[in-house]
């Protein structure tokens, strides 16, 4: 038995109680975008959720390809009639047994999808504020590239940003570099050089970062490169924007008095789209 809201039940009616994934975070998740009944960037999504898996020692399904992963995303979305356009997240954790060391690795999963009102990436032209973050920071390791479902920072962070009346927060390490924002990646156009943080600070390895690293190496004149960025940087830059693989690209207008442009924004959304054959 165990008490739940003040109810003393069956452990049976809860499943979360024997759940690693609620009790130690021991999980890792990817979340992609469907539209027209086909997973994009499925590629890149599946051997990033078999590389975090791997570097949490999580013991991979002989059957997890990324035909059978496809097939079960596309199986809900297609059930709730949402194919046309819509997000799903898949979760794998751990499966019951042991409290910090596990007793067994083999894993469950748990896909949830919802709708999307736009097929194609829409670039948001009004105001988007940032400041940075510094109750707690990123820290400069290999987990920290990989989605856990550890994310109190972001959790933190955003209730951080709503309080303080922000769209988003950019995040930093324990070196006190710019990491990421809450909900992606970030990049920094200074002069004609396009920045991002190398995955070696702690960020993410974005899916759509990758997507973006690729498509501005494509503008004429812009140089790419993954750099260190301090905060002191983020006021000398003439544009930033944020990369996540619903979003595509959110152009940051203000970071404390100062205020960017969009262009490049505008110019990697046509190219996303167009790559994407979805305009």
């Amino acid at each position: 038995m165990i008490n739940f809201n003040g109810a003393i039940v069956s452990e049976d009616t809860n499943i979360l109680v024997q759940n690693r994934g609620f009790l130690y975070g021991d999980a890792v998740f990817e979340t992609v975008k469907i539209v027209n009944g086909k997973i994009l960037f499925l590629e890149d999504h599946y051997f990033r959720l078999m590389s975090s898996m791997r570097v949490v020692r999580m013991e991979i399904p002989m059957n997890f390809t990324m035909e059978y992963l496809e097939e079960q995303i596309l199986a809900l979305v297609k059930n709730n009639n949402i194919a046309s356009s819509s997000r799903a997240r898949i979760t794998v954790y751990r499966n019951n047994g042991g409290y910090y060391l596990p007793q067994n690795n083999t894993v469950s999963f748990l896909i949830q999808a919802s709708t999307l009102e736009n097929k194609t990436y829409f670039l948001s032209e009004g105001e988007y504020e940032v400041d940075l973050y510094k109750d707690f920071y990123v820290t400069k390791q290999l987990l920290s590239s990989i989605k856990t479902t550890n994310r109190l920072i972001n959790v933190t962070g955003s209730i951080y940003a709503n309080e303080n009346g922000l769209d988003n927060c950019i995040l930093l390490n324990d070196t006190k570099n710019v990491v990421e924002v809450l909900q992606g990646n970030i990049f920094m156009l200074k002069g004609n050089k396009l920045i991002t943080p190398p995955v070696s600070e702690g960020c993410l390895n974005g899916v759509m970062r990758k997507q973006i690293l690729e498509l501005a190496k494509k503008i004429n004149g812009i140089e790419v490169v993954e750099e260190i960025i301090s905060p002191f940087d983020l006021q000398k830059a003439d544009e930033l924007f944020v990369t996540n693989v619903i979003k595509g690209v959110q152009p940051i207008t203000k970071y404390r008095k100062k205020e960017f442009s969009i262009e490049v924004s505008k110019t990697l959304v046509a190219k996303l789209n167009e790559y994407l054959s979805l305009v």
